[in-house]
């Protein structure tokens, strides 16, 4: 079973990345925060291998 804030984290920041190459429409800097408040509602509820991950997703909104 999947953590569902981890899941929704990561589906956030693809979409706000999408956003960001063009590749969908819609307003960046909005994505980017909702990105950002998913990461951190999954900061708190996930394991140690999620948490790697999850600090590559913000590096890559910090990136954007």
């Amino acid at each position: 079973m999947t953590n569902p804030l981890f899941q929704q984290a990561r589906e956030a920041v693809a979409y706000a990345n999408s956003i960001s190459t063009g590749s969908e429409q819609g307003d960046q800097q909005e994505a980017v925060m909702k990105a950002k408040n998913a990461l951190s509602s999954a900061f708190a509820n996930c394991t140690d291998a999620e948490r790697a991950q999850l600090r590559e997703l913000q590096q890559t909104l910090t990136n954007m």
